[in-house]
Formats: C-alpha cells, sequence, structure tokens
C-alpha cells in the first residue's frame, strides 16, 4: 500500500513538474526557442573571433558569475578572461553546442544544459570538450547569461 502511494505521488510529480525542451525537439516552447537562438548566435560570433560579441549573451552587469578553471565576477572579469585565455583564433577554434535542455524556472528565469566542443589544432590548444550549467535571464534586451558553470573534461590520453 504505501510503495503504491509513493508511485502515484511520482507520478503526479512526474505529470505536473516543468518539462525539459530539448533543442533536438519538434516543438520546444517559444522561451525556449529564443533561449536556444542566444545560444546559437553566441557560438557564431564566436566562430567569427568576435568575443565581444559572444560576451554580449551575458548580462553586462557586475552580479554575473562565472565558474570554469577559476570563478569571474562580473561582466568585466568574465570578458578579461575569455580575452586571455582565447587570443587568437588558433585558440579560440570553432564552437559547438550539443544536447541543449531548457528547463523554465519561472517567465524571468530559465537553465540551460548541455555539451561544448571546441576543435582546434594542437598549436591552439587542441580539442576541448565539457558540458555546462546556465542561468538565463529574460531582461528588457532579451534572455542573457547570468551564471555560467562550465566544466571542461580532461584530454584523452595520448595513444
Amino acid at each position: 500500500m504505501r510503495l503504491l502511494r509513493t508511485l502515484a505521488c511520482i507520478a503526479a510529480l512526474a505529470l505536473t513538474s516543468p518539462t525539459f525542451t530539448s533543442a533536438q525537439t519538434t516543438h520546444p516552447t517559444a522561451e525556449a526557442q529564443a533561449i536556444i537562438t542566444v545560444l546559437n548566435k553566441s557560438a557564431g560570433d564566436w566562430n567569427r573571433g568576435d568575443i565581444d560579441a559572444f560576451a554580449a549573451s551575458y548580462k553586462n552587469s557586475p552580479d554575473i558569475l562565472f565558474m570554469g578553471r577559476t570563478i569571474q565576477h562580473g561582466y568585466a572579469q568574465m570578458l578579461a578572461h575569455y580575452k586571455s585565455a582565447y587570443a587568437t583564433r588558433a585558440s579560440m577554434g570553432t564552437l559547438t553546442f550539443t544536447h541543449l535542455a531548457v528547463q523554465p524556472l519561472d517567465e524571468h528565469i530559465a537553465t540551460v544544459t548541455g555539451n561544448f566542443h571546441l576543435e582546434r589544432i594542437s598549436a591552439g590548444g587542441g580539442n576541448a570538450d565539457g558540458y555546462f550549467l546556465l542561468v538565463v535571464e529574460h531582461t528588457p534586451s532579451g534572455w542573457k547569461i547570468v551564471r555560467d558553470d562550465t566544466t571542461a573534461l580532461p584530454p584523452p590520453p595520448s595513444k
């Protein structure tokens, strides 16, 4: 009886919880599509070598937070880090995002999870892969990243 009640509660929660909307589904919500569009534009900006345009996907605020190997507080610190770490086109490589999943938390905030891949020549640092969790906020100028927790995977062992 207790097991049946537990399963009924889980089923009820599953049916009433917000659903994930993937970039690969055929009918993402308008909000999810708008967020995915921002991320796709940022990848295009990156691939053109335009870090300033890429950074425009982040909210220009001293309150944003970027967590990677180090933590950057604020837009200016985040932008300076990107410009230092990716000072050449070879180090920037070609960026792609996959497995994007958007989960709205309310009408102004959503999370996005996904994977990234940087295709680079060895002189640029070699390929890099990882995953991320973003918090995006709907601002007067559109959806902007306010928290970015990016984890790079270790490089594969040499053969």
